[in-house]
């Protein structure tokens, strides 16, 4: 016989995870971690920038930037992929569902709904996948591209500043 205090905590625990309000608060709480640990990374970079930038020569300074501005880019890339990732899998869920109720509706056989639901959902979510990748892609991207411009035009005027005070 099953123990009672184990059949009332796993009938509990499935209560708890069929409800809508505990997977939003728990991705809530991943997105919060994982914004939290970014913005952690973009202060070691911008100190890790500011001095590694003090050196003299400008070859360096256009390296240090550009390495900067990947990690930058890399990072807001993947904080754009995860605001998208929550938008994206309840619209694909919904998608997918749609298209196998149109299918029995169809009158497609029990086992050829499965074949097909099968198959369908490798291609949405492939589907998905690719667009989301994309686009975080597209987001890296210009992150990188505006945040070397602002780090190498922010030197420069630093430089400018310090030039003007020695005269």
């Amino acid at each position: 016989m099953a123990d009672p205090e184990r059949v009332n905590w796993s009938s509990l625990m499935m209560k708890a995870m069929t409800k809508r309000r505990i997977w939003a608060s728990l991705f809530l709480l991943v997105y919060a971690l994982l914004l939290f640990s970014s913005w952690s990374l973009i202060l070691s970079i911008r100190s890790w920038y500011a001095a590694a930038s003090s050196s003299p020569s400008p070859a360096s300074l256009a390296w240090t930037a550009l390495y900067a501005s990947v990690l930058y880019g890399g990072i807001f890339g993947l904080l754009s992929v995860g605001a998208a990732l929550a938008v994206a899998v309840p619209a694909t869920v919904v998608t997918w569902i749609t298209i196998l109720v149109l299918l029995a509706f169809a009158g497609k056989s029990r086992r050829t709904l499965v074949m097909e639901g099968r198959r369908i959902t490798a291609d949405i979510a492939g589907f998905a996948v690719k667009i989301l990748l994309r686009e975080g892609n597209i987001v890296a991207a210009l992150c990188a591209f505006v945040s070397f411009v602002f780090l190498i035009l922010r030197r420069r005027g630093a430089r400018r500043g310090n030039q003007d005070e020695n005269l």
